[in-house]
């Protein structure tokens, strides 16, 4: 058996969930600080957290500060720019 140490930069892997959030990741490549929000309707607190998720690794892959607020008598979540 032949191990070796990698760098974790080289190791790229298919994260599930790009392609249950991809519409919300393409809306956020749209989002211009100072802009408009994206609104997005949930379901229930698992998804928000699922989504929030999502979007903090985009933040730290693209170097960019995406936040969020919650309405929850709405059941609406909105992701926003900021520098």
């Amino acid at each position: 058996m032949d191990i070796k140490f990698v760098d974790r930069e080289k190791i790229y892997s298919s994260k599930r969930r790009s392609s249950k959030f991809k519409p919300l990741l393409e809306a956020l490549d749209k989002l211009e600080v100072g802009g408009e929000a994206i609104e997005v309707d949930y379901d229930d607190d698992k998804s928000v957290n699922s989504m929030r998720t999502a979007v903090y690794q985009y933040n730290q892959d693209r170097g960019v500060k995406i936040r969020s607020g919650k309405d929850p008598d709405k059941k609406k979540i909105y992701f926003y720019r900021e520098k």
